[in-house]
C-alpha cells in the first residue's frame, strides 16, 4: 500500500527546509523528499556565504527583513548554532543611489550612517569607492548550508522525516490530493504538496495537474559565478563588510567567505552575470573564463585590499522572476514556494513561516507573491 504524508515538501534547500520546520514545530506530519542531498551544489543553498541586508529600494523588503530577523534569532535559539554574522554592508556607487536607500532604512527605523567618498576610503581603505555610500551596521552573512542543515534537524527533531534520493519527474491528482513520482517508479501520496525546487522548477511545471500558464516561460535560470581572492597581507586581518557595488557595466556583490573561502579571503560575483540555462540540472558548475576575468578586472580596479588569485570558485543557481519578487502560490491541495530571483537567503526562516499558515488556510501571502506579483509591472526590480 503506498504511504500516504499530510504534507509533503519536495526540496531541501533553504525555502523547503524551512518550511518543513515551520510545520513540523507546529506538529504537522511532514515528509522532505529530496533528489541529491540537503544543500546541494546544483541549487541556490549550498556553500557558507550569503549577505544578509536591510538596505533595499522598496521599503516592502526592508520591512520584510526585519521580520526575518526575528525568525533567525528564533532559530537560532532553538538550535543552539549561530548561523548569522555581523560584518555591517555597504552600497556603492552613484547607479546604487546610496542616499536614496538611507531615507528608506531612516523611516523604517533600521541604523544606518551615510559616507562620503573620502571618508568612506579613510574607513574602509580595503574599498576604492567612487561615491557616496551607505553604511548599515546590522547587516552581515549568513551561513546556507548550515542553515538549510539546522532547520532539517529542528524539523526532524519535531516529527519530521526526510527521504534523499528521491527524483520527483511528475504528480497526478489522486482522490482529496496527490501522487508524487520518482524517476525511479516509486510513489507517495500527499494530501499537501509543496514544491519548493527552486531552479528545477522549470522542468517540474509541466508534469504538474495545475494551471501554471504565467509560470511557464516566465522563469530564468542563471548559473551564476562566484570566485574567491584572497585579503592583501595589510589587510588580512581587517574588519571586512559585505557590499554591493554598482557600477555602469556591473553589479558586484562581496562578502567574507567563510568555510567557502577558509576564512582567509572574499567571495566576489557578479549580480545576474551568469548564463542562462534550462534548469538545475544543467548547471555543470564551471566557471567560464570570460566571467573570471570580468571579476578580476573589477576587482583590480575597485578593492585593493585583495590579491588577483582567484583560490576557490563555484557556481549558484539563481531562479529569476521577471519582477524579482518570489512566488508562495497556493493551487489546491499543491503550493509553489519560491523561485527567490537571488535574494532570497536572508528571508529563508520567514518565507517557511509565510508558506506553513498558507498551506494550513491561516493566512495568506503578500499580493506580490503571487503570479500576478510575479509578472507585476515592467521592471520591478525587487532585488535593487
Amino acid at each position: 500500500m503506498m504511504e500516504s504524508y499530510e504534507y509533503v515538501v519536495v526540496g531541501a534547500g533553504l525555502m523547503g527546509a524551512s518550511t518543513a520546520w515551520h510545520l513540523a514545530r507546529d506538529g504537522r506530519e511532514v515528509l522532505v523528499l529530496e533528489a541529491h542531498a540537503p544543500a546541494n551544489p546544483w541549487g541556490s543553498s549550498h556553500g557558507s556565504a550569503r549577505i544578509f541586508r536591510y538596505a533595499y529600494s522598496d521599503p516592502f523588503y526592508v520591512e520584510l527583513v526585519k521580520e526575518a530577523r526575528r525568525w533567525w534569532t528564533d532559530l537560532e535559539q532553538e538550535s543552539g548554532r549561530n548561523l548569522l554574522t555581523a560584518t555591517g554592508a555597504l552600497d556603492a556607487g552613484a547607479l546604487r543611489f546610496p542616499a536614496q536607500l538611507a531615507s528608506i532604512l531612516a523611516d523604517a527605523g533600521v541604523d544606518h550612517e551615510l559616507v562620503g567618498p573620502r571618508e568612506a576610503r579613510r574607513r574602509w581603505p580595503m574599498l576604492d569607492v567612487d561615491s557616496e555610500v551607505l553604511w548599515h551596521p546590522e547587516a552581515g552573512a549568513l551561513d546556507a548550508q548550515a542553515t538549510v542543515e539546522t532547520m532539517i534537524a529542528q524539523a526532524q527533531r519535531h516529527g519530521a522525516e526526510l527521504l534523499t534520493g528521491w527524483d520527483v519527474v511528475s504528480v497526478q491528482e489522486r482522490g482529496s490530493g496527490h501522487v508524487v513520482v520518482a524517476r525511479d517508479g516509486r510513489t507517495i501520496h500527499a494530501r499537501h504538496l509543496i514544491l519548493a525546487v527552486g531552479g528545477w522548477l522549470p522542468e517540474l511545471l509541466p508534469h504538474l495537474p495545475i494551471v501554471t500558464g504565467p509560470l511557464v516561460g516566465s522563469l530564468q535560470v542563471l548559473q551564476e559565478q562566484v570566485i574567491h581572492l584572497p585579503y592583501a597581507a595589510e589587510f588580512a586581518d581587517a574588519d571586512w563588510p559585505s557590499f554591493i557595488h554598482k557600477t555602469p557595466e556591473m553589479q558586484v556583490y562581496s562578502l567574507p567567505g567563510g568555510r567557502d573561502a577558509d576564512f582567509r579571503g572574499q567571495k566576489i560575483a557578479e549580480f545576474r552575470g551568469g548564463r542562462p540555462i534550462a534548469s538545475s540540472r544543467h548547471n555543470d558548475r564551471s566557471l567560464n573564463q570570460d566571467a573570471r576575468q570580468r571579476l578580476l578586472s573589477y576587482a583590480q580596479a575597485h578593492v585593493p585590499g585583495l590579491g588577483l588569485e582567484s583560490y576557490a570558485e563555484a557556481s549558484c543557481v539563481f531562479t529569476m522572476t521577471p519582477t524579482e519578487n518570489f512566488i508562495l502560490q497556493r493551487f489546491g491541495s499543491i503550493s509553489v514556494v519560491s523561485p527567490c530571483s537571488g535574494h532570497g537567503g536572508k528571508f529563508a526562516p520567514l518565507i517557511g513561516r509565510l508558506v506553513g499558515q498558507m498551506v494550513a488556510g491561516a493566512a495568506t501571502v503578500p499580493e506580490r507573491f503571487t503570479l500576478d506579483g510575479m509578472i507585476g509591472p515592467a521592471g520591478g526590480g525587487a532585488a535593487a
